[in-house]
């Protein structure tokens, strides 16, 4: 049965597991599970961070120069937006749900009115709300392009337009900022459970990626990714996307041209990891509202090898992605767009002879979340419409890269992927790592045997 030996050898170490202290991949760095409060506790939490984000969009109107903003949905078809700003024990819109924000209320009017309801009357009271208001724009979730201020379908626009009636239908707008904006905006308070989490993802991978788990020879790369998301579910928190293990030196393995499009696909090529072999994970946990993305790399020493013996262009590919990403975040200049970045990045990685990939996206309230698109794999001159949005501050992001790098050792060019999670430090006014980003590969160690030796050079 595929993985049961995966299976025997993790149970038989797990009492080990859930104490030993590992080596970090970052200097100083200890990681540990972190565990999340109780679910009513997790709804407390998140039901107090909606409540600061929606008393953002009164001034975020403002900021835009429109005066009501109106979103309405289904059961089950939800606009995009909902998911930020409905209450953590609504599990979707029931009936119509209806909500609409005002900038500067008259007469002492609420900034915001909701409904859940299925019969006329919500249109009735709009269209009383309006009439009283006369918002000279009302902001509609139309885009066609940007998921996060195009989520009103189809054919709720028209029960909109037939519901608040033709008069209004002048004043609709499209303010695509308005979705983006609230979406990707992180209150303070989620930054400390943002770092809990992020260290949650970092120990299980220097977990999947040591030797309790790890066999070589037998453990295979599929193994490994369904071991930690089972590990992910023993601890209460889930993913957006299912773990992915990939062997960077294997045999068969695309051209550098190719890799990043390999690396994409789910069902990436299996085999047992063997000695020698350089291996990386696209990884994620999801809790509290919040989505990690880390890439991390590790290597499969030689029985009775030590970190002395990992070769020295492994050591310099991780030195030269780790320069690249900080050239990346020193172009994320609040205000540019993603495409400026892009460029501004490109021209400095190029004059410092690093040949690479450049694919950063805002995360945390999902995976790829509202924001500037910094470069995709297969768009490094600029990417339509994403890419010309302005990069806000107070939000999370992936910097998500690779970097190319000849590996004398193994006579080859191998690509030296990373993703580490940053936040918007405003005391600093500078991008942060949120736990910290990986310097030192993992090790997988196997005690010494006469029948393997390490290869000589090539």
């Amino acid at each position: 049965m595929r993985g049961l030996g995966l299976l025997l050898t993790y149970l038989i170490n797990s009492a080990i597991v859930l104490t030993a202290v590992r080596a970090g991949t970052a200097p100083g760095k200890t990681s540990q599970f972190q565990t999340l409060p109780s679910l009513r506790e997790q709804a407390e939490l998140l039901d107090g961070w909606t409540e600061e984000r929606k008393a953002l969009i009164p001034g975020l109107l403002r900021k835009y120069g429109v005066d009501a903003w109106l979103m309405s949905q289904r059961e089950y078809a939800e606009d995009t937006v909902f998911w930020a700003l409905k209450e953590a024990t609504q599990f979707s819109a029931r009936r119509r749900t209806t909500h609409l924000f005002l900038a500067d209320p008259a007469d002492g009017a609420p900034t915001s009115y909701s409904w859940i309801e299925n019969t006329e009357a919500v249109w009735t009271d709009l269209r009383q709300i309006l009439a009283v208001q006369q918002p000279r724009s009302i902001a509609l979730n139309t885009h066609s392009e940007i998921a996060f201020s195009g989520g009103l379908h189809a054919g709720e626009l028209d029960a909109v337009v037939k519901g608040v009636g033709e008069e209004w239908k002048d004043r609709f707008v499209l303010e695509p900022m308005l979705g983006v904006e609230v979406v990707a905006t992180m209150v303070e308070g989620r930054l400390p459970w943002y770092q809990k989490m992020m260290e949650t993802a970092w120990a299980i991978i220097e977990e999947g990626f040591s030797e309790n788990i790890i066999v070589p020879g037998k453990s295979t790369s599929w193994d490994v990714e369904w071991w930690m998301r089972e590990r992910i579910q023993s601890l209460n928190y889930t993913t957006w996307f299912q773990p992915s293990v990939f062997i960077l030196t294997g045999e068969g393995i695309p051209t550098v041209e190719g890799l990043s499009v390999a690396m994409d696909d789910p069902r990436a090529p299996d085999r047992p990891i063997e000695h020698g072999d350089l291996i990386h994970t696209d990884f994620g946990v999801s809790a509290l509202g919040l989505n990690t993305d880390t890439q991390h790399i590790g290597y499969v020493l030689f029985p009775g090898e030590t970190e002395a013996d990992v070769p020295k262009g492994f050591l310099d590919g991780l030195k030269k992605v780790n320069r690249l990403q900080d050239i990346v975040k020193s172009n994320m200049k609040i205000g540019m767009t993603g495409n400026e970045i892009l460029q501004a990045s490109l021209k400095q990685m190029r004059s410092e002879d690093i040949e690479g990939k450049i694919y950063c996206h805002a995360t945390g309230e999902w995976g790829h979340s509202a924001g500037t698109v910094i470069g995709m794999t297969n768009l490094q001159k600029k990417v339509p419409v994403l890419g010309d949005l302005p990069l806000l501050k107070n939000t999370y992001y992936s910097i998500e890269l690779y970097a190319e790098h000849f590996v004398p050792e193994r006579n080859r060019t191998i690509m030296f992927p990373q993703e580490e999670d940053v936040y918007w430090n405003e005391t600093t006014n500078s991008w942060e790592w949120v736990y910290g980003r990986q310097e030192e590969l993992l090790l997988i160690r196997t005690p010494a045997r006469d029948d393997v030796e390490a290869p000589a050079e090539l």
